[in-house]
């Protein structure tokens, strides 16, 4: 009778078959139904057109990936063929992989820059507006490399107001990233004008800690102005793409970001000669413009005023005496006559009224009855009254006095008798 074996015997056998046979495989595919757990694994398969084979990469190894698995990404994996014996099933272990036709660093390099850049990392609206003459600049660097001593150097020459302050920091190899993050944080949290951050040349493997994204990231969320200058002017990475400047070398960064004092000085001759021509114009103009007040002043200045008035007054003076006299000498031609004829009227009146009362007075005196001593004459009087005796009417009484006596007699009968008229 044939022997049996258990299921896990068998698994156990083909594990160790496979596995100390194929101990390390090279293998070229596609990748496909990739799988980034949270434990850090990836998990994947590698296919091609016909027949596919499943493979894992443990965290291990994930960390060291320089770029991202992505689906359809056609790649070289070194690893080795392992069994997981509760399933039987077996996969590929990989320890390194590689991108067909090109290197990891420049894949990776594409894939952040395309990444980032959908992400709005090098919009041209995040740019920061960097100041005209910064004073304090904060440079992220090697306080050991030579870009440090060539932005010192050029800063001197070209703006001396101007002051540096050196964060050293590693900017190559493992560590890298880390350090440039954290300096940058640091010197945002200062409050300068400028922050520099760069190295000098080197392969994309010197330069590789300015195309980690945690770099990006911190350039990107920095509320400071930052330039980034890396390498050569040849050199692109990252950085230069999130920065609100790209500098080719780090000395052309500081004639980027600082001011010439030379050309600052003939600017300022410029202007200070532009200056005193307005100036001068000005006070030319201004002095013109004195004078024309000082002499509208004097034209309508409360002593001209004044002055004028009386001129005036003085004139109007004149003018009524002139008038008045003209006025007065022919009232007085005029009166004169009439003064004269006044004078004979009043004359003539006078007299007149001088003769009337003489007539008066004497009829007066005639007619007084106290003097009147003839026979026959009486006074007539009516009710205590004198009156005329040809007022009297048939029936009436009436009195006759004379200065002795008093008669009371009534009217009887009545004749009238015409008047002789003088001749």
């Amino acid at each position: 009778m044939t022997s049996t074996i258990s299921v896990s015997e068998l698994n156990e056998q083909i594990k160790n078959l496979l596995e100390t046979t194929f101990v390390r495989v090279y293998v070229e595919g596609e990748l496909s139904r990739i799988t980034y757990h949270n434990s850090g694994h990836i998990y994947f398969t590698l296919k091609d057109a016909g027949s596919a084979i499943s493979c894992v990469m443990f965290r291990g190894n994930a960390t060291k990936l320089r770029f991202r698995l992505e689906e359809g990404l056609k790649v070289i994996l070194d690893g080795a063929i392992s069994v997981y014996k509760p399933r039987g099933q077996y996969q590929i272990n990989a320890f390194m992989i590689e991108p067909a036709g090109h290197g990891a660093l420049a894949l990776a390099y594409e894939q952040l820059k395309r990444r980032l850049g959908e992400q709005g990392y090098f919009d041209p609206a995040n740019k920061k507006p960097l100041p005209r003459m910064p004073h304090r600049i904060a440079l992220v660097t090697s306080a050991t490399g030579a870009a440090v001593q060539d932005m010192q150097r050029v800063a001197a020459q070209r703006w001396p107001l101007a002051t540096l302050f050196l964060y050293d920091t590693v900017v190559q190899g493992e560590g890298a990233a880390p350090s440039i993050v954290r300096n940058i944080a640091a010197a945002d949290r200062c409050g300068y004008d400028l922050i520099v951050i760069g190295r000098g040349g080197g392969s994309i493997e010197d330069l590789w800690a300015f195309n980690e994204e945690a770099v990006a990231d911190a350039v990107y969320r920095a509320h400071t102005p930052i330039v980034s200058a890396v390498g050569h002017e040849i050199d692109w990475v990252i950085t230069d793409f999130v920065a609100d400047l790209r500098a080719p070398t780090p000395s052309a960064a500081m004639q980027m970001v600082l001011p010439d004092r030379n050309e600052v000085l003939q600017s300022i001759d410029l202007i200070r000669s532009r200056y005193d021509g307005v100036l001068q114009q000005r006070l030319q103009r201004w002095g013109e413009t004195l004078a024309h007040l000082r002499q509208s002043y004097e034209r309508h200045s409360i002593e001209q005023r004044l002055r004028s008035r009386i001129e005036e007054i003085a004139q109007l003076r004149q003018r009524f005496d002139h008038a008045a006299g003209f006025i007065l000498e022919r009232s007085r031609r005029q009166i004169e006559p009439l003064l004269t004829g006044l004078e004979r009227g009043v004359q003539g009146v006078f007299n007149a009224k001088r003769a009337a009362a003489v007539n008066l007075r004497q009829n007066l005196e005639a007619n007084n009855p106290e003097r009147k001593g003839k026979r026959g004459f009486a006074q007539i009087a009516r009710e205590g009254r004198v009156v005329e005796l040809e007022t009297l009417n048939v029936g009436e009484r009436f009195e006759a006095m004379s200065p002795s006596c008093k008669v009371t007699a009534e009217v009887l009968g009545t004749e009238h008798f015409a008047k002789e008229k003088k001749a």
